[in-house]
């Protein structure tokens, strides 16, 4: 193992162990939840918006999960204030686990993007009920 690769793999500890924005926000824009139903990993995030409806200003989530999944979803949480839904949606998986520093085998890629799954499906729904007119961004 490489002294680079070791420290991101502290790093994906210390982000399971301190879970950075871990809770939940008293008043977002869309709240989603996910599941991995390969290992049980559970999400959810809320997504408070800037008054432009687009920019995310605020995010905490919550859950249960492996070391992967937990350490995406805090390391995404830093990451996700000051990017617009359309840059959230635009997110691939490999942005994901370029973020985690590591190699992922194939059998925990679904750990480590469960998180940027759940807020771009969030966002999606958002939008769509924004379009409708279902939801105000107040």
């Amino acid at each position: 193992m490489s002294m680079g690769s070791d420290m991101y793999r502290q790093q994906i500890l210390d982000h399971y162990r301190s879970p950075r924005n871990y809770g939940e926000l008293e008043e977002s824009h869309f709240t989603h939840e996910g599941v991995n139903p390969s290992c049980g990993d559970e999400l959810e995030f809320d997504v408070a918006l800037d008054d432009d409806g687009e920019t995310i200003e605020r995010v905490a989530f919550r859950g249960d999960g492996c070391a992967i999944s937990q350490a995406s979803a805090s390391m995404l949480s830093q990451k996700l204030p000051g990017m617009t839904l359309d840059e959230v949606e635009e997110m691939d998986r490999d942005d994901v686990i370029d973020m985690l520093g590591v190699d992922i085998s194939p059998m925990r890629v679904k750990c480590a993007v469960l998180a940027e799954k759940v807020v771009q499906d969030g966002a999606e729904i958002f939008e769509g009920e924004k379009e409708a007119g279902q939801t105000t961004t107040e």
